[in-house]
């Protein structure tokens, strides 16, 4: 029984040897954008999420969350792609993610507002997520 609980021990650790998680966060007053991109061998899923409460120039607008994920692929040098297929439609959210060695920015198709309303959206508008170390 020992020896079994050591080879899945070890065999766990041996399959997290080969994955790697960052975490990117940007906050801009009332506004929250959180990006994790983990890569397990050649496998690149992407997750972002964000929450939003309106900043003082958004009076009308509501708080609102919001969230997409899906498998990247490299589109360029320190470039990602991620598109996430509308349910019941032909189009795809579309996340064109630049990574820098200290953050990175998204820009999302238009597509993308099935998954983000309101006054929430994935695009980091031109500033950069901060890595997490």
């Amino acid at each position: 029984m020992k020896k079994n609980v050591f080879l899945a021990a070890a065999l766990l650790a041996s399959g997290s040897a080969f994955a790697a998680t960052d975490h990117y966060l940007l906050r801009e007053g009332n506004h929250v954008h959180h990006l994790k991109i983990t890569k397990l061998n050649d496998e690149i899923k992407v997750s972002t999420d964000v929450d939003f409460e309106p900043n003082a120039d958004e009076k009308d607008a509501h708080a609102c969350s919001a969230g997409v994920s899906g498998e990247a692929k490299v589109t360029g040098e320190n470039e990602l792609l991620m598109r996430k297929h509308i349910e019941g439609q032909a189009d795809y959210c579309e996340l064109k993610i630049k990574l820098s060695p200290n953050g990175a920015k998204i820009e999302q198709s238009t597509d993308c507002g099935h998954f983000a309303a309101g006054i929430c959206h994935f695009s980091s508008d031109g500033k950069e997520l901060v890595k997490i170390k």
